[in-house]
């Protein structure tokens, strides 16, 4: 069986910390690299319901997309949720490694992943590593359909593909509009509109769309449209953008799939015979959901 430190060297090959944005918090957070690794679980959340899962599965490393602590903290008291979530990792000898915006700019990664669960083939990034020259690595995807579909369709295939969640999919754009190309971003992709609108697709899907910056690319886009249409264009009328906002949680825990079979393929070749888990627990923090009567649907 491996060492944490063996285990750690191939996840970080997959994954390496250089590749994180500055601000980001990524790598082993807890763990003793001499310790024996037979049993991994992959979670999007390091939150005490995951840890708890991890004791409960007998797992000795938990590998999560998002950071435990993004910031700095001077306390690690068990009387803090994020303390407690150390003292039960240190207790029974669970080790912690984060790969979040290192997976999401990998190739393949978080929107790879993203891509694969809606069947939709990838075309290329949407905002290109500048580091990569095969420019494959990236943040986000813009993607094909195998055939059209309407937005409606569009999002009743992410909510059927993706976990479910309280929040489901919201839609912004005409449902009948005929999609061909989409942009996919797992986790908040609100600040990639410049992109996507370059890009030329029919529709982004992403998480955490915020009020302004929605309101603002629909009346961008329609007002494009509108212009496009009033000079003829050459190209026909410009379709304008439909947003599907899909929760934050659902949108990366594809990858965990993506990341656990890329760690069992590593496993066979080196002869580890890890066994490699999945969480399906659902860490969406929204839990309820209740449509205003009336509401378009």
């Amino acid at each position: 069986m491996p060492r944490l430190s063996e285990v750690i060297a191939a996840l970080e090959n997959l994954w390496p910390a250089e590749r994180a944005e500055s601000w980001d918090a990524v790598g082993t957070v807890v763990g003793e690299p001499g310790q024996d690794v037979t049993r991994v679980l992959f979670a999007v959340d390091p939150v005490q319901e995951i840890v708890d899962e991890a004791v409960k599965l007998g797992a000795d490393l938990l590998v999560t997309h998002h950071p435990l602590y993004l910031r700095g903290t001077t306390t690690v008291a068990a009387s803090t949720f994020k303390g407690r979530v150390v003292h039960t990792l240190i207790k029974h000898d669970i080790a912690l490694h984060v790969a979040h915006t290192n997976a999401d700019t990998a190739d393949p990664g978080v929107s790879d992943a993203l891509a694969g669960a809606l069947d939709l083939r990838v075309v290329r990034p949407l905002v290109p590593d500048p580091g990569d020259p095969d420019g494959r690595r990236g943040l986000g995807r813009i993607c094909e359909l195998d055939h059209p579909l309407t937005v409606r369709e569009l999002a009743a295939r992410a909510a059927e593909r993706l976990p479910a969640t309280a929040q489901g999919i919201r839609v912004a754009g005409d449902p009948d509009a005929t999609v061909r190309t989409v942009a996919v971003s797992g986790g908040s992709g609100d600040s990639l509109f410049d992109h996507v609108r370059a890009a030329g697709v029919d529709a982004f899907l992403t998480a955490d769309l915020r009020h302004h910056p929605a309101s603002e690319a629909r009346a961008h886009d329609t007002h494009s449209a509108h212009s496009a249409q009033d000079a003829h264009s050459a190209h026909g009328a410009h379709q304008p953008l439909a947003l599907l906002d899909a929760a934050h949680w659902a949108t990366e825990w594809p990858w965990c799939e993506l990341a656990a079979a890329q760690l069992d393929e590593i496993s066979d070749r080196h002869g580890w015979g890890l066994r490699v888990h999945v969480s399906k627990t659902v860490t969406d923090p929204w839990t309820s959901q209740f449509p205003s009567p009336g509401a378009p649907n």
